[in-house]
């Protein structure tokens, strides 16, 4: 790239950031400031270096909609319906997992009343008494429903449910609603990939949730040690596409294929993928993976 193309790469991505008005151009390549509620800290990522990206090609992706930002400033460099409303399946566990730590000690353990036996399921058996930290492994690597649904046991279904609602507020997921911990279809439940990438900031930024959801394969058990599962990450990426460490997988039928990505580069850039009602989800994604590195360069401000 000539340095002509920098610099004009660099005024434009500069006005874009500072520009105070409202029209979908300048929104869809700033950073978002209101999603910083620490204010030094969105100063700080705005005098950070910021990603630019060739606009002579878009990533040709099947999904229906799409979100790509930079983790770092949450500056996006490429949308596709980002706040279309969509049933998130699986993905909503993200947000299970972020309301079952503001709950609940990892060390903590829960009594299984009773077992959801809908889709994908990690085994837990009735009376079981197992950590919360193994139900949070069932939850985000095997993407267990059961282990979601046991989550929320200990206060009441809909008591947990309208916390996720309110976890969802706080992180200004103005696109979302959720009705169940597991991501089941429902009718009413929805969100968007730009709040699934919020809810993906928010895994990435507590460092325990983050490795868990970076976990290819483990083995855990109750508490007695005498019931044994083993957890698989549905996620086909882990450990095939260097950078890939995670985040949330989702399907029903009615959502189509959905995946919630971090891609990290080989230069230690990293960036949220998000793509929903995708024909073939890890496809997509290995696609824009290619793409951002072909396409994306950093400019300092």
């Amino acid at each position: 790239m000539t340095l002509k193309t920098i610099t004009l790469f660099a005024f434009f991505s500069l006005l874009f950031l500072f520009y105070p008005g409202d029209s979908s151009l300048f929104h869809t390549f700033s950073y978002h400031r209101s999603l910083f509620q620490n204010q030094n800290r969105a100063i700080a990522y705005a005098n950070s270096p910021i990603p630019v990206r060739n606009f002579s090609a878009d990533p040709a992706i099947t999904a229906e909609t799409a979100y790509i930002v930079d983790r770092n400033s949450f500056t996006p460099v490429y949308e596709k319906n980002a706040h279309r409303e969509m049933y998130p399946a699986s993905t909503a566990k993200m947000i299970t997992a972020l309301v079952a730590l503001d709950l609940y000690k990892t060390d903590s353990t829960i009594k299984i009343k009773s077992v959801l036996e809908d889709g994908q399921v990690m085994g837990l058996v009735r009376g079981e008494e197992i950590t919360v930290e193994n139900l949070l492994y069932g939850t985000l690597v095997h993407s267990g429903n059961d282990a979601a649904y046991a989550l929320a046991q200990p206060i009441g279904l809909q008591a947990f449910v309208a916390k996720m609602n309110e976890k969802a507020k706080a992180l200004q997921m103005n696109d979302s609603n959720f009705e169940n911990p597991a991501g089941l279809h429902d009718y009413a439940q929805h969100t968007s990939a730009f709040d699934l990438a919020l809810a993906g900031r928010a895994v990435l930024n507590n460092a325990y949730l983050s490795k868990i959801v970076s976990t290819k394969e483990i083995e855990i058990s109750d508490t007695q040690y005498r019931i044994f599962h083993k957890l698989i990450n549905v996620n086909k990426l882990l450990g095939d596409i260097p950078g890939v460490g995670g985040l949330k997988t989702g399907y029903t039928i009615e959502s189509g294929e959905n995946l919630v990505s971090l891609y990290r580069t080989p230069k230690g850039n990293e960036f949220i993928i998000v793509v929903l009602n995708s024909l073939d989800r890890f496809e997509d994604t290995k696609l824009i993976v290619a793409w951002i590195d072909q396409n994306i360069t950093y400019v300092n401000q």
